[in-house]
């Protein structure tokens, strides 16, 4: 009797996902990176999602106030592509990259907003809501490597920024600041 339950135990365990570092975002724009390399991968970690430098499987965790936009760019070789997760579920993919692997060749790029700017990368943005969130990601699409076998090994960024008030509600605020700025002309 005690064999089965000890049994059944182990398999639950192994069945259970590892356990994931945490990075918090702050929503200032600020990059947060990740790598994807299935060489460091520890085992138990699908080695095509999100991981640390230590090679940890990786979320990042926030919590909003108000709503916010969420980007992630790839920054290694152009060509590559990720499914991007909220709470377990799927927010969508990322853009197709232009795969430009050349043999022997570095990572492409390595800061983030130059690779933002670059149409070749693949990127998203994502819309949250107020709430509780626990990003996480997987290589959907992997560059190619000179014999057009994917690398699946590239580094990747994430940044919260906040949501930007309609043109309208600056409108309105810049008018309020000249009433505000005639008023006070009027009484001095």
């Amino acid at each position: 009797m005690f064999k089965p339950r000890f049994f059944a135990a182990v398999a639950l365990a192994f069945a259970l996902p590892a356990q994931a570092q945490t990075v918090a975002l702050a929503v200032d724009g600020s990059w947060s990176e990740f790598v994807v390399d299935d060489f460091s991968a520890e085992s138990g970690i699908d080695p095509l999602s999100w991981i640390a430098d230590d090679g940890s499987a990786i979320a990042f965790d926030f919590t909003l106030s108000a709503p916010a936009i969420l980007k992630v760019v790839d920054a290694g070789f152009s060509g590559d592509s990720f499914q991007v997760f909220d709470n377990g579920i799927s927010l969508a993919f990322t853009s197709a990259g232009i795969n430009n692997y050349r043999d022997g060749a570095t990572p492409s790029v390595i800061d983030f907003d130059t690779a933002w700017s670059q149409t070749n990368f693949s990127r998203g943005l994502f819309q949250l809501g107020a709430g509780s969130h626990h990003i996480t990601g997987l290589l959907a699409v992997s560059a190619l490597d000179a014999e057009g076998l994917p690398f699946n090994a590239t580094l990747g960024g994430v940044a919260l920024t906040a949501v930007p008030l309609p043109a309208g509600a600056w409108l309105m605020l810049s008018g309020s600041g000249l009433l505000a700025a005639a008023a006070r002309r009027r009484s001095a």
